[in-house]
């Protein structure tokens, strides 16, 4: 397969990120590795100064011990008379008041035969009076050398401990050995507070002291024959099965440091001997928070990559582009300017085109107006006519006060009918002039006469609740009648088939100084999806042929106009409301 040159290009550059990349969290690894490594060695020093100090500390505080006793004349008369029972009384005695102010676990006098004369722990269960010891470490090395030290598990009490043995000479012979045993658990409490564990291995490479209990007399490696049979004469570690531990030396770090493999887990290892013991003092730190932040280091490191070759890969784009605008600029400007004079030669048509659908719209609402006003007008016309007639006759009979009753009928209908006229009029021309204070009442009065005969046809029920009464508004007179007219007439036509009917106008003032009017019926209310599109041209739920959707349109550009708005929903208990928000006129201006 053969590849183009740019295709070879693309390749390269892409291989060449791709190196970058891992590159870079590789070496992301390795500093995270070695730096965590070097804090995990820093504690761990820091660990074994603190533990190794307190716990040869604790095996010398009581090296005073035995060589206390040979100078107290009760222990060396006991072990020149063992059968006294009143020195051996004495002995316990005195050994147990020793110990209490010592605070050793215990304190005991043996002959030379290793069989205890005399204990501290005399008078409680599972004391060592009366036991044999000659088989202990301890005992052999105080009786050849003078002086014995062994860690071991207590034949009667089945507790570890650590034992001091201290040989009471008397030429020629040697009477008697006195031992002190020492809990060392109390530290093994305080090692689990630390971090990591702690692990005392003695010089067996038995694990004697651990802050984990699943690790206490394991030997890192299988013992030997000899070992063994060491193990079964003097029984340091009682009755535990030396199960070997599954340890593995991986990588030496430092001197003293290494990598190890404990029960499949790697560990961080730190060793150190202890000054007055044979025994190691090792510290394990896991090694699994430290890989994990090597890997989040890692890939902290490639996706820095990343981002850096994506923003050189940005910027050599961003330069491409600057210099692609820079070849096109001088068409582009051109056409800009020529697209300018377009655009305002449109919008001038378009706001020609606006106001013409304004009145165009106004003129449908009046042919619509005047289906209604024929009822109204023929009616006061038959009325006068037949008021005229009747005067007529009353005229000839002379019954004057009935003629004048006749006339005032005739003149209200005639102020009634140029009332009707005059809303006509007004609404069907464009207003020049700016808004003037408009009376609430008065406007929804004037809107009623127009529809007061769909009012009266649907048998409809009006409430108009106007708060404060004298509540007026800054307002074009003829577009806020033509928003009320459309309104209301819209509430009526929804009624019509509708049980209950009644349109209620609510006005009020609100806190910020405008007006706001409520208009609400008890019809079905609008459907959800018409009401996101409610004020969109041609949107309409009457039935075909009835409307063509563009009076709330219309109204909503009218109130707009008057520095207003118009919103529409659902009311909760049926039927639809629409809001109509307007300037509030002063308190002092006269509509």
């Amino acid at each position: 397969m053969t590849f183009r040159p740019r295709t070879r290009r693309a390749v390269v550059r892409w291989c060449a990120a791709l190196v970058l990349v891992a590159l870079s969290a590789l070496v992301g690894h390795h500093l995270s590795t070695q730096a965590g490594l070097a804090r995990l060695r820093e504690a761990a020093e820091h660990r074994l100064d603190m533990v190794a100090t307190g716990l040869d500390a604790e095996l010398t505080r009581f090296d005073y011990l035995p060589a206390l006793l040979e100078m107290t004349p009760v222990v060396p008369a006991l072990l020149n008379a063992p059968a006294d029972a009143s020195l051996r009384d004495a002995a316990n005695r005195y050994l147990a008041g020793v110990n209490a102010t010592a605070r050793a676990e215990m304190l005991y006098v043996l002959d030379a035969g290793g069989t205890s004369l005399a204990a501290s722990d005399w008078d409680r269960p599972g004391t060592t009076l009366g036991q044999h010891y000659e088989f202990r470490p301890y005992m052999i090395d105080a009786l050849a050398q003078g002086r014995g030290r062994f860690y071991g598990v207590g034949i009667t009490s089945r507790r570890p401990g650590y034992y001091l043995s201290y040989a009471l000479r008397r030429e020629p012979a040697v009477p008697g050995v006195v031992t002190v045993k020492i809990n060392l658990e109390d530290n093994e409490a305080a090692w689990r507070k630390l971090p990591g564990d702690v692990v005392v291995v003695d010089q067996r490479g038995v694990v004697i002291l651990a802050t984990r209990d699943d690790l206490k007399f394991r030997p890192l490696l299988p013992l030997d024959a000899l070992q063994r049979a060491e193990v079964l004469r003097s029984r340091p570690y009682g009755e535990a099965a030396l199960a070997p531990l599954r340890w593995q030396r991986l990588e030496a770090l430092a001197p003293g440091v290494q990598l190890i493999r404990v029960e499949g887990a790697d560990r961080l290892g730190a060793r150190r001997t202890l000054r007055n013991a044979p025994w190691q003092l090792l510290t394990l730190d896991d090694m699994a928070p430290l890989r994990v932040a090597a890997r989040n280091a890692a890939v902290t490191a490639g996706l820095g990559m990343v981002a850096l070759l994506l923003l050189g890969v940005t910027l050599w784009q961003r330069r491409r582009a600057e210099r692609q605008k820079l070849a096109n600029q001088a068409a582009l400007q051109a056409a800009h300017d020529g697209l300018e004079s377009m655009v305002a030669a449109r919008t001038a048509q378009l706001r020609a085109a606006q106001d013409e659908l304004v009145q165009a719209g106004k003129m449908a609402a009046l042919g619509q107006m005047s289906a209604g006003l024929a009822h109204e007008l023929n009616q006061p016309l038959t009325a006068m006519r037949t008021l005229s007639e009747s005067a007529a006759i009353l005229l000839d009979h002379e019954r004057h006060d009935e003629v004048r009753g006749n006339l005032k009928r005739i003149r209200d209908m005639v102020d009634r009918l140029a009332r009707l006229t005059a809303q006509l009029k007004t609404f069907s021309h464009k207003n020049q002039l700016g808004p003037s204070p408009v009376a609430l009442a008065a406007a929804i009065d004037d809107a009623r006469v127009i529809v007061a005969g769909a009012e009266q046809k649907h048998g409809v029920q009006v409430e108009v609740d106007i708060e404060p009464p004298q509540l007026a508004v800054m307002a074009d007179e003829a577009a806020l009648g033509s928003v009320l007219v459309n309104l209301m007439r819209n509430a009526i036509e929804a009624m019509e088939h509708m049980p209950q009917r009644v349109l209620r106008l609510q006005g009020r003032l609100s806190e910020d100084g405008r007006a706001v009017l409520t208009v609400s019926d008890t019809g079905p209310g609008i459907r959800d999806d018409v009401v996101p599109k409610l004020f969109e041209p041609f949107v309409t739920t009457k039935p075909a042929g009835s409307g063509l959707g563009l009076g709330l349109v219309l109204c909503a550009q009218l109130v707009r106009a008057m520095n207003g708005g118009l919103r529409a929903d659902n009311r909760e208990g049926g039927g639809a409301y629409f809001v109509v928000d307007l300037p509030a006129a002063s308190p002092h201006a006269h509509p």
